[in-house]
């Protein structure tokens, strides 16, 4: 796989379609956020997010000011870490003056284009904002030299072309069945899908419509409707400890240990009886660009031959799960649990079924695009 080199303008004006004068603000996480004070932080080898989000993104929208009128160099602010995927973000930040700001009241309004460069996703709740104070952004969390000189650096024209045609071809599914093997065993997870439009993560943002670009893109999703079925996953917090999902009526209702520490799965389990609607399925999705593996979910999961579902908050993808609707407002996460041969090497997803218009149809097989996916992109139809 080859890629041009990292261009911040081809990326501006692919994403943005930058028509006249941007203002273009920068946000970023920090565990100490006074610390974006004169650019403290810089000297905290560990922040390589924040670095990229200063040396590439800020000074370099300094450096297109000077040659692109269209380009206005807004603030870089930083807020502190949530700690969670799309957590709702504190209203309090600071400024690389060092002085606090209100992100509400003060930084929104005042840009046109905001980049939020963090640790963790703020896509829902900046989403929010964006329809709110009517500004376009993009989120970029987790980004890595990787990620810049690939997934970030391809023509988005492009990548919503065939997302399109993959779109189109899963639109309108009933259901899908994913096939799960573990240790020998095979678990099913059915989600219904109830012939809604698939929607599609293609990286455009364009003029008169405030919204929000999930970078890098390049994926088909679905909210699902319900869901049934079990399948494996491994927790994130202790990547040794595999638990078995229980799906009834679109919630997953238990784990059941399959190989490592059962104190984690009792956690799981309690977090799901006290704030059931941590366990609902609020995404599926399928990557459908060629990149190579970055080692974030955030480009990962936009690998041709990947899925992945979703737990938790589903607002921003048009569900009806926002923050309000979990009991504790740590809760209110949006987490990917992505399938993929690098990320999830002993859980094998042998097959992937499309439910369409009274046929079984299979999208994809041992993490590759089936014949009817691969038809699909090189704009041929199924016989």
């Amino acid at each position: 796989m080859e890629f041009p080199p990292f261009s911040l303008q081809r990326l501006l004006d692919t994403v943005f379609a930058i028509d006249e004068k941007q203002k273009i603000g920068v946000m970023i996480d920090l565990p100490d956020p006074q610390r974006v004070g004169h650019f403290r932080f810089l000297g905290d080898a560990s922040l390589t997010i924040q670095k990229i989000a200063h040396d590439v993104f800020y000074r370099g929208l300094h450096n297109l000011a000077g040659q692109d009128a269209r380009i206005l160099p807004g603030a870089f602010v930083a807020y502190a870490i949530t700690g969670g995927s799309n957590l709702d973000l504190p209203d309090e930040a600071w400024d690389a003056e060092g002085e606090k700001l209100s992100l509400e009241k003060q930084f929104y309004p005042a840009h046109d284009i905001i980049l939020c460069i963090s640790t963790y996703s703020a896509t829902a709740p900046l989403t929010v904002f964006a329809k709110r104070f009517g500004f376009r952004g993009a989120t970029l969390h987790g980004v890595n030299e990787i990620i810049l000189s690939s997934g970030l650096s391809v023509d988005y024209r492009e990548v919503s072309k065939d997302a399109e045609k993959l779109r189109l071809a899963m639109t309108g599914a009933d259901a899908f069945e994913i096939d799960f093997q573990f240790e020998g065993t095979t678990y099913t997870l059915r989600l219904e899908t109830g012939k809604q439009e698939a929607q599609k993560s293609h990286g455009l943002c364009p003029p008169g419509k405030p919204d929000v670009a999930n970078l890098p893109a390049g994926e088909v999703y679905f909210v699902p409707t319900s869901a049934s079925g079990s399948f494996p996953m491994y927790y994130e917090e202790d990547r040794d400890t595999i638990g078995l999902m229980q799906v009834d009526q679109g919630f997953v209702t238990k784990s059941t240990l399959l190989r490592g520490d059962q104190a984690v799965v009792d956690a799981h389990n309690q977090k799901l009886k006290t704030d059931p609607n941590t366990g609902i399925l609020g995404e599926l999705g399928f990557g459908t660009q060629v990149l190579p593996v970055s080692g974030r979910d955030i480009q990962d999961e936009k690998i041709l031959g990947t899925v992945h579902v979703a737990t938790g908050r589903s607002d921003h993808l048009g569900g009806h799960v926002d923050s309000s609707s979990f009991k504790e407002a740590s809760h209110a996460t949006h987490d990917d649990i992505l399938f993929a041969p690098f990320k999830t090497p002993d859980i094998h997803v042998p097959q992937v079924r499309m439910y369409k218009e009274g046929a079984a149809i299979v999208v994809q097989e041992h993490f590759q695009p089936a014949d009817y996916l691969n038809h699909a992109l090189a704009g041929k139809e199924m016989v």
